[in-house]
């Protein structure tokens, strides 16, 4: 059906005269009765009476009226979904419980009005860049260990995020009564994170740090989600993990778990917000400058930042 021709119903309908829905319309009155002609073909009905006193509509047209203007509620419903500026803003931030979430939630709160749509694709740096570049989402926030010049054409980053490392650990570790710890102290202990895929860029991350203090990270074991692992490290003497400092965990007061500041250096896990310099949403920019003027940034003295961070 053609919705030009519905919509040119509805004005006619609302103004009883073709030439005041021509007029409505900013097109010719020859072009509303053209228009109308061919809606009644479709249909097969007369819609209007046409009289010396405009347009009177009959039974079917009556009839068809609160459907034609659902139809177009639809539409406009459905061009608000995907139209930057109308429909929301559509941010990546991996998962619901790190720190880009928690940023995110606070934005909400300091711009309600802004309607945010979040989610969570399940992709590296390079996957998400494209998730960006192609318009699936408006933005998204991951570790940029990419050198500017080999970015994508139009495509931005800003980095908006330098989180702190806590160690997870249970009641009986070694470690579970220390205020803080540093990464030396750490080279004794088993550090658990099992189901980091290589190649992505906290993999890389990882493999870095690791190296700087002599870590042992152990990716060996089945993933069986974030409560599981919660539920072996609180029962364990020996396995610990990291966690990011703004990282959202839950678990039952029996587990007795403790997040431990890494400091002396505090190792940094420094993430981006992508974006495409063309992208023509308003609240994209409102949300950058959200983001930039909640950054906390460390001392460079006090922390340790990967090779590839400029």
């Amino acid at each position: 059906m053609d919705l030009d021709a519905v919509r040119t119903f509805v004005a006619a309908a609302d103004a009883g005269q073709f030439q005041d829905a021509a007029t409505a319309l900013s097109i010719t009155q020859q072009a509303v009765s053209k228009r109308i002609a061919a809606l009644e073909k479709d249909l097969q009905v007369r819609l209007f009476n046409r009289t010396a006193r405009g347009a009177q509509l009959t039974i079917d047209g009556q009839t068809f009226l609160p459907h034609a203007r659902e139809l177009l509620r639809v539409e406009a419903r459905a061009d608000a979904s995907v139209r930057p500026g109308r429909r929301a803003l559509r941010v990546d931030v991996h998962s619901r419980r790190i720190a880009p979430a928690v940023l995110l939630q606070d934005f909400h709160r300091a711009h309600p009005r802004i309607e945010l749509d979040v989610v969570t694709l399940d992709a590296d740096v390079h996957a998400a860049m494209a998730a960006v570049e192609a318009g699936a989402v408006d933005a998204t926030f991951h570790a940029v260990p990419i050198p500017v010049r080999h970015l994508p054409d139009g495509i931005r980053t800003a980095r908006v995020i330098d989180e702190h490392h806590e160690l997870l650990v249970g009641p009986r570790h070694a470690l579970a009564n220390a205020r803080a710890v540093t990464p030396a102290q750490l080279a004794a202990h088993r550090i658990w994170m099992p189901g980091m895929a290589p190649g992505t860029e906290w993999a890389d991350y990882y493999d870095e740090l690791a190296a700087a203090f002599g870590l042992t990270i152990d990716l060996v074991g089945p993933v069986f989600g974030n409560e599981a692992l919660l539920a072996e490290i609180a029962d364990s003497a020996e396995l610990a993990t990291f966690a990011g400092e703004r990282t959202r965990y839950l678990w039952p007061d029996s587990y007795d778990l403790r997040r431990i500041p890494v400091r002396e250096p505090a190792p940094i896990y420094p993430m981006s917000l992508i974006w495409r310099d063309d992208n023509p949403h308003p609240a994209l920019a409102t949300l950058r400058d959200h983001l930039d003027s909640r950054r906390v940034r460390a001392p460079d003295t006090e922390v340790w930042l990967p090779t590839w961070v400029s």
